[in-house]
């Protein structure tokens, strides 16, 4: 895998989390919203915090489209929940949450998980589908 594939996967790994924390952070400033009142919803969205969290999940998902472009699911997914430990570690020392032991295990569980799925192929080989003529048919005159 070259360079690019690992920026990649890290951009899915690290855009989600880090644009997940600052939109938490955010709406605990900006309070209780419902998707009944627009006006709050647009508020919402002007705060700095949310603005920007915003953009950082909205360049995972554009890493994510692009990971999804030349790997197989079942690998990108997987690569993507590494984010789920640095997550964990932004809630607890960022955003001082409480992160229970059961959570640790379970995050720790996920990541030697991911170890085994990534040490498989990243995309599934499929033999050749048959082209699609794409040029336009001559009109038929009658």
């Amino acid at each position: 895998m070259n360079v690019r594939k690992y920026l990649v996967l890290a951009g899915v790994s690290v855009f989600a989390p880090v644009g997940d924390s600052l939109l938490s952070y955010g709406m605990k400033q900006v309070g209780n919203v419902s998707l009944h009142d627009l006006p709050d919803l647009l508020f919402a969205i002007a705060n700095p915090w949310v603005g920007i969290g915003i953009l950082l999940l909205l360049g995972f998902f554009a890493s994510y489209m692009t990971a999804l472009s030349w790997a197989d699911l079942t690998y990108v997914l997987p690569a993507s929940s590494l984010g789920y430990v640095l997550l964990a570690f932004i809630a607890r020392f960022a955003l001082h949450e409480k992160v229970s032991a059961t959570r640790w295990l379970g995050i720790a569980l996920v990541s030697g998980g991911v170890g085994f799925v990534t040490s498989g192929p990243e995309l599934t080989r499929r033999p050749p589908q048959p082209q699609i003529n794409r040029q336009p048919k001559a009109a038929e005159h009658s």
